[in-house]
């Protein structure tokens, strides 16, 4: 999607506190830079500090090479701030560490808004199992860029 597009994301996008999200954003051209393990937990750092500072409750995620899927349940703040900190944070820390790739991230990012009566569980399996999808690994065990709150 152009970023003269971008905007179409965003049509219709509401957040509501204490709802859960399935969040998916992709790195800038779908470059590979968390095959890179130091970069990949730097990121992942930056996941825990959103956590840490009460804009949500992370359900379940993984980083893969190119793009991150991150279920959440909303706390303090909207879709577009927390999504915009996560970014910039992680960019500016991913710049720091050398990766000069720019933009780190490609403009906007997907979200689903879950119903209660929807499994979370299956969600967070879902996302736990993308790098078996990929071929990435022959195990869940075997990634290390994937956490969730039931394992």
């Amino acid at each position: 999607m152009s970023r003269a597009q971008s905007y179409l994301l965003r049509r219709g996008r509401y957040s509501e506190h204490g709802r859960l999200y399935l969040l998916t954003t992709v790195t800038h051209q779908r470059k590979p830079l968390f095959h890179d393990f130091q970069h990949a937990r730097l990121v992942i750092h930056q996941l825990r500090q959103s956590d840490e500072e009460h804009a949500c409750r992370s359900l379940a995620w993984v980083l893969m090479p190119d793009h991150l899927h991150w279920l959440i349940e909303l706390k303090g703040t909207t879709l577009g701030t927390l999504m915009r900190r996560f970014k910039s944070r992680s960019s500016l820390v991913l710049h720091r560490a050398g990766v000069e790739h720019d933009p780190v991230w490609q403009p906007g990012y997907q979200d689903r808004a879950l119903r209660r009566e929807e499994s979370m569980v299956h969600f967070a399996r879902y996302i736990v199992a993308n790098p078996l999808r990929a071929g990435l690994v022959s195990s869940v065990r075997d990634y290390p860029h994937w956490d969730a709150v039931w394992l």
